[in-house]
């Protein structure tokens, strides 16, 4: 029998203000479930959270995780 897969989860801190920022990147930290400056989520890894994170990567710390 084959093992199931475990997936890997991700936690995303917010490191750096959304203020002054463009309304796309504002979007995107909303959409990760981000809503304040050191604000923390753990979400599962997907390719789809990989691009959204890659887009706003220079105000995230991005660690995985064990769960």
């Amino acid at each position: 029998m084959a093992k199931a897969k475990k997936s890997k989860k991700l936690k995303i801190t917010q490191v750096r203000s959304e203020s002054g920022r463009q309304e796309k990147h504002r979007r995107t930290l909303r959409a990760l479930g981000l809503r304040h400056y050191q604000h923390s989520v753990v979400q599962e890894d997907s390719p789809t959270l990989q691009g959204m994170i890659r887009k706003v990567s220079f105000m995230l710390d991005v660690q995985e995780v064990e769960e």
